[in-house]
């Protein structure tokens, strides 16, 4: 197997991480990616012993392994504007406080930093995570934009995020953003900028996640080649698209499931991600972290999805070729 097989448990949230890892140890995962979210992850326990010990228990009990961990919720919250009643919902109540917008971004950005410091405790090298954007409100870019705004937007981002990178350096952890709408980056080039803004510092990429990359018209193959060097970690997450006049990419405020909508999450396999082109693409940058399977699908159950995303996964993720073929190959004339 090239790759570790790990399951996120940010959609379980209702269940313990005993619970989540029972189930993913019966389906033969190798490990979780693990959400600071719910019952499962606490980012401001990082420096209890019983507690970091609890939780490698538990996974040591059912024969996992954690590579990544993931703080998105959180993370939304560094750089949006507005913070409101969408955060507040997505929020521990202690990261929101009195709902003060700039004592959010504060509490939440010191909160990110005690989750390198948590990844470090766990043995994870990797914090997927959003960074949020606090210019994604002018994607539409009408009523026209000053190119200023957009500048700054970029700066606060930098601002914001360089000395959560500091933490990050300091713990030889690394963070990666999963590139998506509403962040500071969300297609090729708003990633181009994104890492620029920072310096292309190296404790900062990006978690691929293609799809949020297809309804966007966005390659996902392509954008493995294009940062190859900043590919830190792979979900494999699916999405259905169906443009048919009626319904758009924009999904007009329909509720996930609905029928109506342009696009939709499915369970891994039975959407239109290329995911066989798209794993050989991360063999050829040499990309050897995990594939981590990101369930959403409103239509199935997930019990049954996530049981038979591993099956799919393990059928795609076969070997690259070895060194005899290639040997082989190259002497043919």
């Amino acid at each position: 197997m090239a790759h570790p097989h790990t399951l996120f448990t940010g959609q379980w949230g209702d269940l313990t991480l005993e619970e989540v890892a029972a189930h993913a140890s019966s389906w033969g995962y190798d490990g979780l990616e693990i959400a600071i979210s719910a019952e499962h992850l606490d980012a401001g326990r990082w420096d209890d012993d019983d507690y970091i010990a609890d939780r490698l228990g538990i996974l040591e009990k059912h024969g996992l392994k954690v590579w990544t961990i993931s703080h998105h919720l959180v993370g939304q919250a560094v750089c949006d504007d507005p913070i409101d009643l969408r955060h507040q919902g997505i929020l521990p109540s202690r990261i929101w406080g009195d709902g003060d917008p700039e004592g959010v971004r504060q509490r939440a950005a010191e909160d990110v930093k005690n989750a390198a410091r948590l990844a470090q405790r766990l043995g994870a090298n990797t914090v997927t995570g959003f960074t949020g954007s606090s210019i994604w409100k002018y994607v539409a870019m009408f009523p026209p934009v000053p190119e200023e705004v957009i500048d700054q937007g970029y700066q606060d981002f930098a601002d914001r995020w360089n000395p959560i990178l500091d933490v990050f350096e300091e713990c030889g952890v690394r963070f990666a953003l999963e590139v998506h709408p509403s962040e500071i980056a969300y297609d090729h080039w708003t990633t181009r900028r994104t890492l620029e803004a920072i310096g292309h510092r190296e404790s900062f990429g990006l978690n691929w996640d293609p799809s949020h990359m297809m309804w966007q018209d966005l390659d996902p193959v392509s954008f493995i080649t294009d940062f190859a060097d900043r590919i830190y970690h792979a979900h494999c997450k699916d999405v259905r698209v169906r443009i048919t006049g009626r319904n758009t990419r924009l999904s007009s405020h329909l509720p996930w499931g609905d029928p109506r909508r342009g696009w939709d999450f499915v369970s891994f396999g039975r959407g239109d991600v290329p995911f066989d082109a798209c794993l050989r693409a991360l063999r050829s940058i040499g990309y050897d972290g995990p594939l981590s399977v990101e369930w959403e699908d409103a239509g199935m159950d997930r019990l049954h999805g996530a049981a038979e995303a591993i099956e799919h996964l393990r059928s795609l993720d076969y070997p690259a070729s070895d060194a005899a073929f290639d040997a082989a190959f190259s002497n043919q004339e």
